[in-house]
């Protein structure tokens, strides 16, 4: 069994809660409320800055040019295809320059972000695939399932549409084979603490969903803070 398959099967249980998770399903039905999916851009377009800026470190990070230079595609991939596509959600979405610019990340997409970028520091090339893998494999996973609905609200469609393509979808693939080849020269403990990674990534992932459908807030707001600062 290949490491990516060790891995996939490993997850299940935690990315069948993602499949039907209300945000998901109700996102490919067209009946997910929208203040649900504009906190998710806001949020998710932060997510992405900083997983753009691990693909990057995963690149420097790598043994060989040819490598480095994919990674750099992926890194720019992100940033051309996801924030641009999260861009012109925030636009038909009616989301100001001054909520950008006011922006605080919520508890669980700054602690994914920060578990990405402690495996990236903490650890190997290995370690930083790892770690990213679940958020390309899983929305593919979540497009596939999708496709064929359809919501009767563009914006979902186009979600929808970005993360079912073939070109996202040779993405995946690409990441997947990279780590199933690290994985044959990696010692047992560096397999386990990749495999630690990869399922701390996909609980996150579960978590980011529950996290926009909540609109999840940090207990004491930061005008709370503020406020007592001049008090």
């Amino acid at each position: 069994m290949l490491f990516s398959e060790q891995l996939r099967k490993a997850v299940d249980p935690i990315w069948e809660a993602s499949f039907h998770h209300p945000f998901v399903k109700e996102l490919g039905e067209g009946t997910l409320d929208l203040r649900c999916f504009r906190y998710y851009v806001l949020q998710d377009s932060y997510y992405l800055t900083h997983f753009a800026k691990v693909q990057a470190l995963g690149g420097a990070m790598a043994d060989d040019l040819q490598t480095t230079a994919s990674m750099a595609h992926h890194a720019q991939s992100t940033y051309e295809a996801e924030l641009r596509l999260h861009e012109t959600f925030m636009k038909e979405l009616g989301i100001t320059e001054e909520e950008k610019a006011s922006f605080v990340p919520a508890p669980t997409a700054y602690a994914y972000t920060s578990h990405m970028y402690r495996a990236s520091f903490a650890g190997r090339f290995g370690d930083v695939l790892a770690a990213i893998l679940p958020c390309y494999w899983l929305y593919y996973e979540i497009g596939e399932r999708l496709k064929h609905c359809k919501p009767n609200h563009p914006i979902y469609a186009q979600w929808i549409e970005a993360y079912g393509s073939d070109w996202f979808k040779q993405l995946v693939e690409q990441q997947i084979a990279r780590l199933n080849d690290i994985a044959k020269t990696a010692s047992e403990k560096e397999l386990e603490r990749m495999k630690q990674h990869f399922v701390i990534s996909s609980q996150y992932e579960y978590l980011f969903w529950d996290m926009a459908y909540k609109l999840e807030r940090w207990p004491i707001e930061e005008e709370d803070v503020y406020a007592n600062e001049r008090a």
